[in-house]
């Protein structure tokens, strides 16, 4: 289980502990972070899940595939840091992660 932060738009905040083996994106599902919609399910095939990692945290993820690259193509404002939260496992080693959910339109 790991600890992750999402901050939103509005800069509320929310802390939520996430299960092993899912994704950054199906813990916030699970915990109704606004912004995180979600629609593909967690397939990469859009990018409403898209977040900005935490500059601390970069160096720590594994890179993005080249699917995600991609897809990450049609999110808008998309910076350095964008991820697709679908395309990040929950696991042990990403305790304390912390990411900004990004404006869908």
């Amino acid at each position: 289980m790991a600890k992750i932060t999402y901050i939103q738009g509005d800069g509320g905040v929310r802390i939520i502990a996430a299960d092993n083996d899912t994704s950054v994106m199906q813990a916030a599902v699970a915990n109704a972070i606004p912004g995180i919609d979600a629609i593909c399910g967690g397939a990469c095939a859009c990018a409403t899940c898209h977040v900005y990692v935490d500059e601390n945290w970069l160096a720590k993820l594994p890179a993005p595939s080249e699917t995600e690259t991609a897809m990450l193509e049609f999110a808008c404002d998309v910076r350095p840091n964008s991820r697709l939260s679908c395309q990040i496992q929950v696991g042990e080693n990403i305790d304390g992660l912390t990411v900004t959910v990004a404006k869908q339109s």
